[in-house]
């Protein structure tokens, strides 16, 4: 299609970019015939923990937002059981009074930490304005289910405790960290906890069963992520937990009302399916949603946000969207 008719056509039902397609297939080509080998044990988990978190310093983010550091032990709230550790993202002039971005980063609840999702979690700072807390959470299989989940609810709750509005806390996560953020808004919702004011979700991982990916019709088109991988991961994260239990099984109707989601997800991944299930969930349940299949992407796409004009194009629709749910007269878009 003619670049100049696509100008008024939503970014994410444009023509993948000739960037996107070469980048695609040397993930194919170099990442996937290697993430298929993933086996699940200690060793070879340590390694690709290693070796992404090396990669990770290949993409730098926003120079505009400081790095913080937290250990936090929330004294303030007796329910938090353990300190939340992670860090904070802050663009100039930010403030909790204005709102904040719980952020609960991707990697299949195994590797992966705050640090190699910087090019993510400084853009929405900087797009929105508002400070991003990180929490550094527990991973598998060192530290099965409900460590991670217990982890981000602490997070949440320091959040509250410190005086950020909940109606004005965004719950946001990719992948793993997708379901994370899934799971945390329904036991708000079902507890009596203050619901968060949205939910932003990048390529979310929603059925740890892996029956979806295994089944779905992207299988083989999937540049990156391996069925097969994910159902392993998905079973050393559950470990000898419950499988019906609601913190991990997202994809029953929920029947609390649910805050408005932005669910974004690649068009070839094998994710797709799940992103789709979820929204035919909130639909079902009445729940306000957004469900973006971006043309030809490939999982999280949004963290080449500073080389891909696609991932560029979801972070300002994320941006809009948080912006949106907050109020636009308390935060700047940035330039």
């Amino acid at each position: 299609m003619d670049s100049a008719k696509e100008v008024n056509i939503p970014p994410f039902v444009r023509t993948p970019s000739s960037q996107s397609r070469v980048l695609t297939t040397a993930v194919r080509l170099g990442v996937r015939p290697f993430a298929g080998r993933i086996k699940g044990r200690s060793a070879t988990i340590r390694f690709w923990r290693t070796l992404l978190g090396a990669g990770s310093r290949c993409l730098r983010p926003d120079s505009r937002v400081s790095v913080e550091p937290i250990i936090d032990p929330c004294i303030e709230d007796p329910d938090v059981k353990r300190p939340v550790r992670g860090e904070w993202l802050r663009p100039p002039g930010s403030s909790n009074r204005e709102g904040a971005i719980l952020y609960l980063h991707g990697g299949g609840y195994a590797i992966c930490s705050p640090r190699t999702h910087r090019v993510i979690t400084a853009r929405l700072a900087a797009e929105t304005g508002l400070p991003v807390l990180v929490p550094d959470y527990r991973l598998a299989p060192e530290h099965p289910f409900p460590a991670a989940f217990e982890d981000t609810l602490d997070a949440y709750r320091l959040l509250i405790a410190r005086g950020v509005p909940p109606e004005r806390i965004i719950i946001a996560g990719d992948s793993s960290g997708g379901h994370l953020a899934t799971a945390l808004t329904v036991e708000a919702c079902r507890t009596g906890l203050p619901a968060p004011g949205g939910v932003v979700l990048f390529s979310p991982w929603v059925d740890l069963t892996g029956e979806l990916a295994m089944a779905s019709t992207m299988r083989r088109r999937d540049p990156y992520i391996d069925p097969a991988v994910a159902t392993r991961f998905g079973r050393l994260y559950v470990g000898a937990g419950d499988w019906s239990d609601p913190r991990l099984s997202l994809l029953t109707c929920p029947s609390e009302e649910l805050p408005p989601f932005l669910i974004q997800v690649g068009g070839i991944e094998v994710l797709r399916a799940e992103a789709e299930a979820l929204a035919a969930v909130l639909e079902q349940a009445g729940s306000p949603f957004d469900l973006q299949i971006w043309p030809g992407q490939m999982h999280v796409f949004q963290i080449f946000n500073r080389m891909l004009p696609e991932a560029d194009e979801a972070m300002r629709e994320a941006g809009r969207f948080i912006r949106k749910v907050v109020g636009d007269d308390s935060v700047t878009e940035a330039a």
